[in-house]
């Protein structure tokens, strides 16, 4: 595992409280399913959240977004639902291999998954074809309610960028050390990766606009 150089634990806090300060409460991943979301989180790989937006809209437009109704579409109608995502027929396959977990494993419901341990979950759902941490993560976080923080590339270009961590951190490296900084709560994984997608988005860019970043004169 690669060292923690630094107070890499007090960095991150610092970087929480500074962004909380500038961009308040976050409800970050909207969704009114966990089932939706874990959808949307296969959905949105490799891809922009609007477009994400417009399949699950087509998804719902025709009441499938339920795991029964979507375990009874054939591959064609939901290639063709999820369409404005991008990769969709790769995306099917996941979103297929997805609902036999699903309806194998947990008769379609969403609730009991949702109950299965942190750990064993997250082992699950990284042995669906397709489905890599940041994915899981993502699922076990924001649709289970899990706390457990998701790595993506914002987390390590921002991280990188400030001295936290260096490029040969792992997934697993760069998410321990998340979760040594601060409460190990969902809520507060939650808003912390909701603030750091915004100032990835906003300023931490691959062309960083540093001028007015919340981060800026962090040391």
């Amino acid at each position: 595992m690669s060292p923690d150089r630094g107070g890499g634990a007090e960095a991150l806090e610092q970087m929480y409280r500074r962004l909380h300060n500038y961009y308040g409460e976050m409800h970050w991943w909207p969704g009114d399913s966990a089932f939706e979301i874990m959808v949307g989180a296969i959905l949105t790989q490799n891809t922009n959240w609007r477009n994400v937006e417009r399949a699950l809209e087509n998804v719902k437009r025709e009441g499938c977004l339920d795991p029964v109704a979507l375990w009874t579409c054939n591959d064609d109608d939901i290639e063709r639902m999820i369409r404005p995502s991008g990769f969709y027929r790769i995306k099917t396959k996941r979103i297929r291999a997805f609902l036999e977990m699903v309806m194998g494993e947990y008769k379609g419901d969403v609730r009991q998954l949702c109950d299965t341990e942190t750990d064993a979950l997250r082992e699950r759902l990284l042995a669906v074809s397709g489905i890599g941490e940041e994915t899981a993560d993502s699922m076990l976080l924001y649709g289970a309610g899990k706390p457990i923080f998701v790595i993506d590339n914002y987390t390590r270009r921002i991280l990188t960028r400030h001295g936290v961590i260096t490029d040969d951190w792992s997934y697993g490296d760069i998410q321990a050390l998340c979760m040594r900084a601060g409460d190990n709560t969902a809520e507060r994984y939650r808003a912390f990766h909701g603030y750091i997608v915004n100032t990835g988005k906003e300023f931490c860019r691959k062309v960083p606009r540093c001028a007015g970043c919340p981060l800026e004169m962090m040391t």
